[in-house]
């Protein structure tokens, strides 16, 4: 499989379960691979044939402000359901950063990392 790479995608959520994060919101980072068959597209030159990664950027920062869910595993399959919605994406993988995560310790970040396929 061909991967897309879209790293340091960015958008404001207000995803967590305590009600600080909730009603304030803070930002979340996502990375992705998409895996995918890129040769039809490459031998016509035609992006109907590939997965379009301003789109699927779009979709996924819509997803992190969209609708709050308690946990990060949550956003990452919401965001791994819907890069598969695209045809020619075959499995992707999906990481979710939360460096501001309620931590009362020093640190960098917090990530969940997920690999779908179709079923």
């Amino acid at each position: 499989m061909d991967r897309v790479t879209l790293r340091g995608l960015r958008a404001r959520g207000h995803h967590g379960v305590f009600e600080r994060e909730r009603v304030e919101g803070q930002t979340f980072v996502v990375d992705l691979v998409l895996y995918l068959d890129t040769r039809p597209a490459a031998s016509g030159d035609d992006l109907t044939r590939t997965a379009h990664y301003g789109i699927v950027a779009e979709e996924v920062t819509a997803i992190i402000a969209g609708e709050p869910v308690d946990l990060i595993e949550t956003l990452a399959q919401r965001i791994a359901d819907q890069c598969l919605k695209h045809d020619a994406v075959e499995e992707v993988e999906v990481t979710v950063h939360k460096p501001d995560a309620p931590i009362t310790v020093p640190f960098d970040d917090v990530t969940v990392t997920i690999h779908r396929g179709r079923a």
